[in-house]
């Protein structure tokens, strides 16, 4: 675990015999901790490709056998898992499973149904809208007439109707009439069936065809409930006959789908790999802290028959973040934003600690912070209660990220809540009211200023360590002009923010050290970015300033929030306790006091989720990331697979798996 640095990794190469081959990429996917990367060029100049060949077919039609299966049984619970030691085990078991024959005839049987089913429910209900006509249903089909039952607004009707008869013969039905539709029925010449189809789509009528039955709707409807209710009772019937056979079979099809899956993967593995005609070698990723224990468990499973080698290289390895569990939370951010690249700076250890103050600083009302603190542990705990949240609220949130982002998202809120918490406890603000028991030890209003300053320093601070890191890092790379440009943006904003000061404060003079020092830093700072960015450089200036000041939207977000809460809180509690010539009068100032109160505070709270949010997170992506990080990194992508369903086989000669994330 690394301190603003991505887990160091190394390229590594294994050479080996082809009868270890199984043995050896089955060893590897279980340890999960090495990126299989194709061939170089120079090692295909001495192998050929790998091929699965036969058995990779196998495994392919294994895979979507028990797939199909697993999906048209029902799910039973998780029996204890298996363990398929080899290859040849997995496809022994797969032999013993006999039961596709009849679920795919249960399954299709089912499909069949289901779409009898919904085509009869579609046709029950066209006709139980238009009980109106009376005739016989083979009546209206003819080889000269196309017959429609139609419904649409009583405006659109009209219209319809007009278009209908320019165009010759035509028959209207008229059915009953609702508050605002009207069915009917409509006979048209088979000639004019387009232009009477598309004159409806166009006017927004909808019709639809008669359906294909020959007696009364009143005779037709009971024989298509019954058989509505004889599908129903089938797809009952076939649905218990494939729970029992879930009950005896689940679970082997369900590790079996989950074994091919693995054993799939294993022949991709075999794509990149290369073959001589007894020996096979890959390459791949691997974290450096984890290199010498994979070289000994590879030796310990096959001896000496491996050979482990680093290989020199200037590729871009992947990234593989590693931070603690609480700091954990905040990598959604940085890849949202984009992933670092494995040679630089892993920012998710400040974003973890700016971003909670910024929030929190932006908020800075207990009240509403209890509010948000309680949402997100609401979300964390999994949305206990939320069927009962409206539909349209619902998918609303959902529409802009899961479940498990929202979950993540809540965690990533808790520290700025509970500092918003303590600043408007501190500040004496409650949903924007002073509790009168107390005095806060800060009034953001009346001391503004002094917000304002520390927001300053605030983005002095963000901008310094932004250039710091640049310059290390183009120490590291041996960038030396950039390391010079980086060193002079320091100088320059340090400059920047000692002139200012003096000027607010009225202090600065030719003759004062302070003022000799903040221009050295001004003219030091330019010298060093033009030496370093050349005349381009002086684009940067005013960037670092405009930089340091945009840290000032903290207090600015901060101080509406607070006047938006004083507003709404005092226009209130005018209504409320307003003298009024009538009590009928008063009751209604009361009803509209609570009202405004009620959406006001809402709309502030809502402001005071997306605000924050929103700008803590732009001013460290925007000010402070564009002075050192460059991202496009590509992650680093373990080769192993997740089970539930399976185990790897035990193994004296393996020893425990290596440490490592997951793999996926």
């Amino acid at each position: 675990m690394g301190f603003l640095r991505p887990v160091p990794m190394v390229k590594v190469g294994l050479l080996g015999l082809k009868s270890d081959r199984e043995t050896v990429v089955a060893l590897l996917h279980d340890l999960g901790v090495i990126q299989i990367e194709p061939l170089r060029k120079e090692a295909l100049e001495l192998l050929e490709p790998e091929h699965g060949g036969e058995l990779q077919r196998q495994v392919s039609d294994g895979l979507l056998r028990f797939r199909t299966l697993k999906a048209s049984l029902p799910a039973t619970p998780d029996g204890p898992p298996a363990v398929y030691p080899s290859l040849d085990a997995v496809l022994q078991a797969a032999a013993t499973v006999s039961i596709d024959a009849e679920v795919l005839e249960l399954k299709r049987e089912e499909d069949a149904l289901i779409t009898e089913g919904r085509e009869v429910d579609t046709t029950v209900q066209l006709l139980e809208r238009h009980r109106y006509y009376t005739g016989s249903l083979r009546l209206l089909r003819s080889a000269r007439l196309l017959a429609f039952f139609g419904e649409s607004s009583p405006d659109a009707l009209r219209k319809l109707r007009g278009e209908v008869n320019a165009l010759g013969e035509s028959a209207f039905v008229p059915g009953p009439r609702e508050k605002e539709s009207v069915r009917f029925l409509l006979a048209v010449p088979q000639t004019q069936a387009d232009a009477v189809s598309r004159i409806a789509q166009q006017g927004g009528v909808h019709l639809a065809g008669i359906p294909v039955h020959d007696g009364t709707i009143e005779a037709e409807l009971p024989q298509l409930k019954g058989r509505h209710d004889a599908v129903e009772a089938r797809l009952a019937q076939i649905r218990a006959r494939l729970a029992t056979m879930a009950q005896t079979w689940y679970s082997r099809v369900a590790s079996l789908e989950e074994a091919f899956t693995i054993e799939n993967r294993k022949f991709e593995a075999w794509t990149r790999m290369g073959a001589g005609r007894s020996s096979f070698a890959l390459e791949g990723w691997v974290p450096q802290r984890n290199s010498a224990a994979l070289e000994t468990a590879l030796r310990r499973r096959v001896g000496d028959r491996i050979d482990v080698y680093r290989i020199p290289t200037s590729e871009e390895p992947p990234t593989l973040m590693d931070n603690p569990p609480g700091v954990r939370w905040f990598e959604f951010f940085i890849k949202f934003y984009s992933l670092p690249q494995s040679t630089e700076f892993d920012p998710t250890w400040i974003f973890a600690l700016a971003f909670p103050l910024f929030f929190g600083l932006m908020l800075g009302d207990a009240g509403y912070g209890i509010v948000i603190l309680g949402i997100c542990l609401w979300m964390i705990a999994g949305f206990p209660g939320g069927q009962h949240v409206p539909d349209s609220l619902r998918g609303f949130v959902t529409m802009i990220m899961g479940p498990k982002g929202m979950q993540l998202l809540a965690r990533t809120l808790l520290p700025g809540c509970l500092l918003g918490v303590g600043l408007g406890i501190v500040f004496n603000s409650y949903f924007g009211v002073h509790l009168p028991f107390y005095t806060g030890l800060f009034d953001p209003l009346h001391s503004a200023s002094k917000l304002l300053l520390l927001a300053g320093f605030i983005g002095l601070g963000m901008v310094t360590l932004g250039f710091g890191l640049g310059a290390l890092k183009a120490y590291y790379h041996h960038h030396r002009r950039e390391l010079i440009g980086k060193v002079g943006g320091i100088t320059f904003a340090w400059g920047v923010a000692g002139f200012g000061l003096l000027v607010i404060y009225k202090a600065f003079t030719l003759s004062s050290p302070l003022s000799d020092l903040a221009l050295a830093g001004l003219v030091g700072g330019l010298g060093l970015i033009i030496a370093g960015e050349g005349a381009q450089g002086l684009m940067a200036l005013t960037e670092i300033v405009s930089h340091i000041l945009s840290y000032l939207r903290l207090v600015g977000i901060l101080l509406a929030s607070v006047i938006l809460a004083l507003v709404i809180n005092t226009v209130t509690y005018g209504m409320l306790v307003g003298s009024t010539p009538s009590v009928a009068l008063h009751l209604v100032y009361i009803v509209f006091g609570v009202l405004i109160l009620v959406v006001g505070q809402m709309f502030n709270l809502i402001l005071g989720v997306f605000e924050p949010g929103i700008q803590g997170a732009r001013l460290i992506f925007v000010e402070h990331f564009s002075k050192f990080y460059e991202g496009n990194g590509r992650p680093f992508l373990p080769f192993g697979s997740r089970r539930t369903h399976t185990r790897p086989a035990p193994s004296d000669a393996v020893g425990p798996f290596l440490e490592g994330p997951d793999p996926t």
